[in-house]
């Protein structure tokens, strides 16, 4: 597939690639040629893909390094404390001595989180004393990640030319907010298991890392790409969501994390989720793409994951939601 001149590709160890997108140009606003453009990258890297690096600069970078700084103190807590965060919802709480990630992983889940609010609780369950430091910076911080994948969301709709169900779609979505900690594997062993591979069951997934790498996605040929990309970029992931939205053209990549440096590892990822119905819009079912999913409720799938996990993604939403006897 020939990849949108707006990419540009950053090369890894094992000479496969992942697209890099670039979003900090001045020009980049709504009906623009650069937007328009930007908008058909997105899309391509997402369908050949899954995935893409995202170069943005709104995210204030001494917010950032607030930010991470933040979580380590988080992730020193006791166990005792964070799994205080609790959810009814799978994956939205804390979760932690994972079965074969030799226990590095530990991640917890702030609900609805570009709400004060929503930060707010999990800061109390947390730091019962206070912690208004924290509450401030993440609250800042999520709500400009939360426009990057208001952006990108937007980009997709647009560029299927279905930008008419956007504001709809935006306006029935939250975002999910998990940091994710990966301790150090004892004795300095490296290539140990941190999480193990998967889709994410969301929307779309924005995410964040320190200077750690683990991070790695498989291609389309099975070979598992080691995704080394600077701290101050983004990783932009399709969910399994995406997958029926779009009628089967997009699909999640599945990724995992590798622990292979001597330092702790965090990373932060912003999950989107729609709190109704998730639907093909009609514009994309023709005779190419043939309707292949019914209307569902998403947090219903993320229910419908967990006892599901065994399965691939294209034969979980098959079993929750479609409509014809192969989606392939």
């Amino acid at each position: 597939m020939e990849i949108n001149d707006q990419i540009f590709v950053l090369q890894t160890k094992q000479k496969n690639s992942i697209p890099v997108i670039d979003f900090t140009k001045q020009s980049l606003n709504p009906g623009t040629s650069s937007w328009i453009s930007t908008c058909k990258a997105v899309r391509e890297a997402m369908e050949e893909y899954g995935c893409f690096i995202a170069f943005d600069n709104k995210v204030d970078f001494e917010l950032r390094s607030a930010v991470f700084g933040f979580l380590e103190e988080l992730f020193d807590l006791p166990v005792e404390k964070k799994m205080l965060n609790t959810s009814n919802i799978p994956f939205f709480g804390y979760i932690g001595k994972m079965p074969n990630a030799d226990q590095l992983y530990e991640s917890m889940g702030i609900e609805d989180s570009t709400t004060i609010d929503a930060v707010q609780s999990f800061a109390n369950l947390m730091w019962p004393s206070g912690n208004n430091q924290f509450c401030e910076s993440m609250h800042s911080y999520i709500n400009q990640v939360s426009q990057l994948g208001d952006m990108m969301t937007r980009m997709l709709f647009e560029s299927y030319g279905v930008e008419n169900y956007y504001d709809s779609h935006v306006k029935s979505s939250s975002y999910l907010l998990r940091p994710n900690g990966y301790k150090v594997p004892k004795d300095n062993e490296a290539n140990i298991l941190g999480a193990i591979p998967h889709t994410d069951a969301s929307f779309l997934t924005v995410l964040q890392q320190n200077e750690a790498p683990g991070l790695e996605i498989k291609s389309k040929d099975g070979t598992w790409i080691s995704v080394d990309f600077p701290p101050s970029s983004f990783v932009v992931m399709a969910g399994d969501a995406l997958l029926a939205w779009s009628n089967g053209r997009i699909s999640p990549c599945l990724h995992r994390v590798t622990i292979t440096g001597k330092i702790s590892r965090y990373s932060v990822g912003l999950f989107s989720y729609h709190n109704g119905i998730v639907e093909v819009p009609k514009e994309l079912a023709d005779e190419k793409y043939p309707l292949k999913f019914k209307p569902f409720d998403h947090l219903g799938y993320y229910r419908f994951v967990v006892p599901n996990l065994a399965l691939s993604v294209e034969e979980r939403l098959k079993a929750f939601c479609g409509l014809q006897d192969d989606i392939a």
